[in-house]
């Protein structure tokens, strides 16, 4: 089985991996071709944004020149996908990419077919999945931008009735490729569109197949439609295409028939107008999916507790294999927010500590959320804001008076009994009770 490249112009990279292409390059490189005597065309997303009023992010070329044809007419090239036909060609400070139309042979993986054959424009559409992505056009032609459309698969039509439509059978090309299904969603909520009722009810067959594909691919797909503004409208698609179930399969099972109301959502009150860090996302994401699952009127703060916690992580972990930076935020958002919620309002030293930790802001605007849906008492949020938004005008984490090495030099033998004493002595040292070294080596000892 043939490797498939990302670089494929169906891929629609966005991330940083993929060298940014100017027009002018892509279009230098198209033109030599056509001066060969082949057939090349912009392709694909491109396409898709020019006619959308967008400005397009890559320049990606498609030609009927076979892959040893297009090397031979270019001094730097790279074979970033060759047994698919896709060539890297340097020009400029671009990386353009050209790749041989091709249809596809059968897919075994629910990813990547076992074998291509290079063919016509026409056969190259049909093998691609939505109708707004499988557009050509001829820069070339003089004629207005309308007129430079080569379209087979209805694509324009689609552009204008603001539609994702998979191109032919929806179930043949979501049973080729899985992924697809996330991409109906991210372009969905991208650009404002309706995913085709047809489509639609494909998608919904096919999600278990999802579980087939990495769960690094997966989380790929996640980072970019689930940071940006648009991401309240990806969520909602995912869950009503039965795809948000398959993220949290490995979070334990519900331990009641009696949910709570699932229209109540953390994740959608989280900075809604904003783009945020995938962990923020995540762990917004997960708390709706544990809250949804509690019985009503049940006390959610233990799921802020470090036992809870660590089992959300240990299922994002499987479910998306998250980064160790990824899981540790999702931690330190969701634990942060478990002191400052307790019975007893927080002391002044528990929020500095909670001012000083990396994750804070995140773990703050999961608080705001959970104030706007009466998740947790919005009286005692507001207050605690209050106070956070105070002591970040301070020195809210200063250097430590003392340290272990000062109690080893003191004459106390190093043990368990050390961190309780620097804990207590640094609270102190937070709330103003002591200022100076000899005041802070005066508590520690009457303590040891």
């Amino acid at each position: 089985m043939v490797d498939e490249s990302e670089n494929d112009p169906e891929f629609d990279q966005s991330g940083p991996a993929k060298p940014r292409c100017e027009r002018e390059d892509a279009l230098f490189v198209l033109k030599r071709l056509r001066d060969a005597n082949y057939a090349a065309y912009f392709a694909g997303g491109c396409v898709r944004d020019l006619l959308l009023g967008r400005e397009p992010k890559d320049w990606d070329v498609a030609t009927d020149a076979p892959p040893e044809r297009v090397r031979a007419l270019f001094s730097n090239t790279q074979a970033v996908g060759a047994a698919f036909g896709v060539i890297l060609v340097r020009k400029g400070g671009s990386a353009v990419e050209v790749a041989t139309f091709r249809a596809d042979a059968q897919y075994v993986d629910g990813r990547h077919p076992t074998a291509v054959r290079f063919t016509t424009a026409q056969e190259d559409a049909q093998r691609r999945d939505f109708t707004i992505n499988g557009l050509f056009l001829d820069p070339l032609k003089d004629a207005p931008l309308e007129g430079q459309v080569i379209d087979y698969v209805g694509g324009r039509d689609d552009l204008k009735a603001r539609l994702i439509r998979a191109i032919g059978d929806s179930n043949a090309r979501f049973n080729e490729d899985h992924l697809r299904m996330l991409r109906a969603v991210r372009f969905a909520a991208r650009f404002g569109f309706a995913i085709e009722p047809t489509t639609a009810v494909a998608i919904q067959s096919h999600a278990p197949q999802l579980t087939r594909i990495s769960p690094e691919r997966i989380a790929d797909e996640l980072r970019t439609m689930l940071t940006p503004p648009t991401r309240v409208e990806a969520y909602r698609l995912l869950d009503s295409l039965n795809l948000r179930a398959l993220l949290f399969r490995f979070f334990p099972a519900p331990v009641s028939a009696a949910q709570n109301d699932r229209s109540v959502s953390v994740f959608n009150a989280t900075a809604p107008d904003r783009g945020v860090a995938f962990a923020l996302s995540l762990a917004a994401a997960s708390l709706d999916e544990q809250l949804w699952r509690l019985p009503p009127a049940t006390d959610p703060r233990p799921l802020f507790q470090r036992s809870s916690v660590q089992k959300v992580v240990h299922g994002l972990r499987q479910s998306l294999k998250i980064s160790n930076e990824e899981s540790e935020a999702v931690q330190g958002a969701l634990e942060g927010i478990s002191p400052l919620v307790a019975d007893a309002y927080p002391t002044v030293a528990t929020v500095k500590r909670f001012l000083a930790r990396p994750t804070s802001d995140l773990s703050r605007e999961l608080l705001e959320s959970l104030r706007i849906t009466g998740t947790l008492d919005a009286a005692r949020i507001e207050q605690l804001q209050r106070q956070l938004g105070a002591l970040e005008q301070t020195e809210f984490a200063p250097p430590p008076l003392i340290t272990g090495d000062n109690l080893t030099a003191a004459g106390m033998a190093p043990g368990p009994a050390f961190k309780r004493i620097l804990d207590a002595v640094y609270d102190a040292q937070l709330e103003d009770r002591i200022a100076t070294r000899e005041e802070a080596m005066e508590m520690a000892m009457r303590m040891s």
